[in-house]
């Protein structure tokens, strides 16, 4: 039973990340948006720092929950 929640609800939020990943690349696209070199820097380094939070659940699953939203610095 916990096997196969694992794997729907992993497959489902694993369809949807990458489908948000690949929504935030079409942000690179500068004949459609402007942004600072510092600007895409921010959102890739908060997607890397979530990624490692996740890597870090997997491999110790007792670590606790981040919250961290995600917003531009001044």
């Amino acid at each position: 039973m916990k096997e196969n929640k694992f794997k729907v609800l992993a497959k489902s939020r694993t369809n949807k990340a990458i489908k948000s990943i690949r929504l935030i690349g079409n942000l690179a696209n500068k004949s459609h948006y402007s942004y600072t070199p510092g600007e895409a820097d921010q959102v890739l380094n908060a997607l890397e720092k979530e990624l490692r939070v996740v890597k870090q659940k997997f491999r110790n699953s007792k670590s606790g929950r981040n919250r961290d939203e995600f917003d531009f610095k001044q």
